[in-house]
């Protein structure tokens, strides 16, 4: 697969009626999947967002947002369609996104990190990528991005802090003790850095000009006609099937326990067994993982009615490769996810 090749990215930018005004967070994870769908080429898009939180498309959004501080505070929610983790954004918080023709997940993670990386490196910053997909400032997260694939083309998309409002963001976000103790940090605030808090002296229009003019070539501004179908994709990403995730408003956090597997996210695995005790009816598999296709058809569908064993499980998964729809995870972790106490694949 070949990669992210910066050299000839297009930078995206709005019919200037439209940009004058800043958009729900909706709209641009539709004008994203608008270029994705309808653009060949690879594009580079920058935007900001009022106060608002962004969680992933398999995320539980009871355990990872606290609704009640986020009302009481004026910060929107919706979730994205990509996996990875909640963020919590607003005007100091520049998003990004590369919109490409590289489907290979870890290769595409890679090369956008290592080119946001080198940029800011340009800055005197001591930048770097790290894990999956995050860039560091000085061991200190200052970017976080996100995976969506569609067919033939991938959007990786994130946050770059410029700054942010710590108190908010403490508040808005709820990540488990399993996910901070992963990376080696108390709370939300010891783990994160901004651009301001070391180059003070550079302002975020400045930034943002440095970004576009290291991380593109040419500049294309998108019609009238392109907005009225990118507000036709935004309109769904409203609804309360899809903010909430056909769950009910006052539906407590999960009990299940978080589990981390390296190189493949957070996953809490909720599975309901048949009347008969014995086969499944039903699973929920929560988290922060990326997914590479609707892990309900693809995946967990396959199950309903199997035998709730390593060996029923392993049969109905045959054919199925499940690190295709699951960026990362095994079989044999999938399994012992669903049977935590198995110990015998």
């Amino acid at each position: 697969m070949r990669g992210i090749n910066v050299f000839t990215m297009i930078y995206v930018e709005l019919p200037s009626e439209i940009a004058a005004k800043t958009q729900r967070l909706p709209f641009y994870l539709a004008m994203e999947e608008h270029l994705a769908r309808n653009y060949d080429g690879e594009y580079f898009v920058m935007w900001q967002v009022n106060p608002t939180v962004i969680f992933g498309r398999n995320q539980d959004i009871f355990s990872e947002v606290n609704l009640t501080y986020c009302r009481d505070n004026g910060i929107e929610f919706y979730r994205r369609k990509s996996g990875g983790g909640c963020v919590y954004a607003n005007l100091d918080n520049i998003m990004t996104a590369v919109i490409t023709s590289s489907t290979e997940v870890e290769t595409t993670f890679a090369a956008h990190c290592e080119n946001l990386a080198a940029t800011l490196r340009q800055l005197g910053l001591d930048a770097s990528a790290s894990g999956r997909n995050d860039v560091l400032i000085g061991g200190r997260k200052v970017s976080g991005n996100s995976f969506h694939h569609l067919p033939g083309r991938s959007i990786v998309h994130g946050t770059l802090l410029y700054d942010t409002d710590i108190e908010s963001m403490s508040g808005a976000l709820t990540p488990s003790t399993t996910k901070l103790a992963a990376k080696g940090v108390g709370s939300v605030r010891s783990h994160i850095t901004t651009i301001r808090e070391h180059l003070p002296q550079i302002d975020i229009a400045y930034l943002k000009e440095f970004l576009r003019s290291n991380l593109s070539d040419s500049t294309m501004t998108l019609s009238m006609d392109d907005v009225e179908e990118i507000r036709r994709i935004e309109a769904p990403y409203y609804t309360h099937e899809w903010i909430y995730g056909g769950k009910n408003h006052a539906r407590d956090a999960s009990s299940a326990t978080p589990v981390r597997i390296e190189g493949a996210g957070e996953f809490i695995a909720e599975v309901e067994r048949a009347s008969d005790g014995l086969t499944i009816n039903k699973i929920t598999l929560t988290g922060d993982f990326f997914p590479l296709s609707d892990i309900g058809p693809a995946l967990l569908d396959k199950l309903i009615g199997v035998p709730l064993t390593p060996q029923g499980i392993s049969e109905a998964l045959r054919g199925i490769d499940v690190p295709s729809v699951i960026a990362g995870l095994t079989e044999k972790q999938f399994i012992n996810l669903l049977i935590p106490e198995n110990s015998l694949i």
